[in-house]
């Protein structure tokens, strides 16, 4: 068994010929092949369930037989394990697999293989050595991905480490990509080909992908740890980006702002052992991201959330009529514009330079302190802060209960990051999740009378008047929430002794 690492990038129309031209490139003739893949599956797709890839490829005079096994990728860099032999063309034989239980597992489905799709490109292959001790393979594949009389044009390049730090990847990358401008980019791929032909073969995309459950190793350093949670993050927001661009469903949307709030949430919440530098490059360019998207899904959740309740309170009303039209009117903009900001040359190169830097971060300084002892401190500072707020909930207009939502908010994220080291309670965690859902209800009350203010009439009317209504109902029943929350005794106390004074201060 091998172990790949590559960063997988997409070509901008046009980039192929501009990336040739580059130094890294032009000063050496390519290896030039054509590469003929077939991949295979059971009737029921038993190897897609398994995230496995299986493949005949015809490669000039040979054929060859590769397993592939993988994690979903994080800014473009994906690990496989891979097991390829030389076979007879059509052979199945899956001796070379020294996995024992996968081979069986193999050799039990084989006689039910069939052929799902097959790719077909030419590949330039170069290979360089950028620092002593490194070696890279540069490959530029160009083709075609097909299945059932369907065809996808392709067009990427593979930077496979053959030997080093994967850090030379994207040092690689960067400098391919100066070769581009500044109007295109390279972009950072999360689906391979396999994953690609699959959604050719079956004709479904994947539907938006929620936050996965990524429990931390407790033998973790703080920045190790913080490292991983942050690839999750990027694996969610790639998850979701394609559909988000495609305007397929607002969820995919909203999950990619998901993704962005957790990531800009864990860059604070581990912001004592990243680097100064590292925390000024990157503040900015996630939270201005993140605004640029805050304006379609204000306007999906007034669509999807908000308009229905009034229209079967007040049916038929021509105001609310007039209402959705315009509000279908914005929210179609607001999406165009979403597609243009992730189809962006920025973006690309802000998912590039951030994953170089996160791999290129270093090690704490001997003798930090062990992750469970982090975890527990910082679990207890983001509580603290949501705390101090909610005392104090009588006096909070509209702007201080938006901060106490985002204290929350952040205090979800530093629990869903920290958990598995610094330990979880069911009750903590299900009351905080019905706080949270009852302080969204009411800041998506005020982001629609935020949003119509420009469009009603000043005075009161019929829409202004029952957002008002339903926001001062559930003003009245949220100190309850609050008290119900803060009795409870997170998972990193002992005791909940001055929780509940707080509790009973607020209520």
């Amino acid at each position: 068994m091998a172990l790949e690492t590559e960063l997988k990038l997409r070509l901008p129309p046009g980039g192929a010929a501009r990336l040739l031209r580059h130094p890294l490139l032009a000063g050496s003739a390519p290896q030039r092949q054509r590469l003929l893949n077939t991949y295979y599956d059971t009737p029921d797709l038993e190897l897609l369930g398994q995230r496995m890839a299986l493949r005949h490829r015809r490669k000039g005079w040979d054929w060859l037989l590769t397993v592939k096994t993988a994690n979903p990728a994080s800014g473009g860099l994906a690990r496989r394990n891979e097991w390829e032999a030389k076979v007879a063309p059509g052979q199945f034989d899956f001796s070379h697999v020294d996995d024992g239980d996968l081979r069986r597992w193999l050799e039990k489905r084989t006689p039910r293989l069939e052929a799902a799709f097959t790719t077909d490109f030419t590949r330039l292959a170069w290979i360089v050595e950028p620092a002593p001790g490194t070696r890279i393979e540069i490959a530029l594949d160009r083709g075609t991905i097909q299945s059932k009389g369907q065809r996808e044009a392709l067009g990427e390049l593979e930077l496979e480490l053959l030997a080093g730090p994967e850090t030379a990847l994207f040092a690689v990358a960067r400098e391919l990509s100066t070769a581009l401008g500044e109007r295109q980019a390279l972009h950072p791929v999360a689906a391979s080909k396999a994953e690609r032909g699959y959604a050719l073969f079956t004709g479904r995309r994947s539907p938006p992908q929620k936050a996965r459950p990524a429990p931390l190793e407790t033998d973790l350093t703080p920045l190790a740890a913080c490292r991983s949670a942050a690839l999750d993050c990027l694996q969610h927001l790639q998850a979701n980006e394609a559909g988000a661009q495609r305007g397929d469903s607002p969820e995919y949307v909203h999950q990619v702002r998901v993704a962005i709030r957790r990531l800009r949430s864990l860059l604070k919440l581990f912001a004592p052992v990243l680097p100064e530098a590292f925390r000024q490059r990157w503040t900015g360019p996630w939270r201005d991201l993140g605004r640029g998207l805050g304006e379609a899904r204000n306007w999906d959740v007034f669509l999807s959330e908000t308009l229905p309740p009034l229209n079967a309170a007040f049916p038929g009303v021509a105001e609310l009529t007039r209402l959705e039209r315009h509000a279908n009117s914005r929210s179609q903009a607001a999406h165009l514009a979403v597609r243009r900001l992730l189809g962006s040359p920025a973006y690309s190169r802000l998912l590039l330079e951030f994953s170089a830097d996160l791999f290129a971060l270093g090690e704490e300084p001997a003798g930090q302190r062990p992750l469970a002892d982090f975890a527990a401190r910082r679990l207890d500072r983001r509580a603290r802060q949501a705390s101090r707020l909610a005392r104090n909930l009588a006096e909070l207009d509209h702007a201080g209960r938006h901060r106490l939502r985002i204290a929350f908010k952040k205090l979800r994220y530093a629990i869903e990051f920290l958990a598995p080291a610094g330990g979880n309670g069911a009750p903590y965690a299900q009351s905080l999740a019905r706080l949270q859902e009852h302080l969204g209800r009411l800041n998506d009350l005020a982001t629609a009378r935020e949003l119509l203010a420009p469009t009603l009439p000043a005075r009161p009317g019929l829409v202004m008047g029952w957002l008002g209504g339903r926001s001062d109902l559930l003003l009245e029943e949220l100190p309850a929430f609050l008290e119900d929350f803060l009795a409870q005794t997170a998972p990193w106390e002992k005791s909940p002794g001055k929780r509940n004074k707080t509790a009973k201060r607020s209520g």
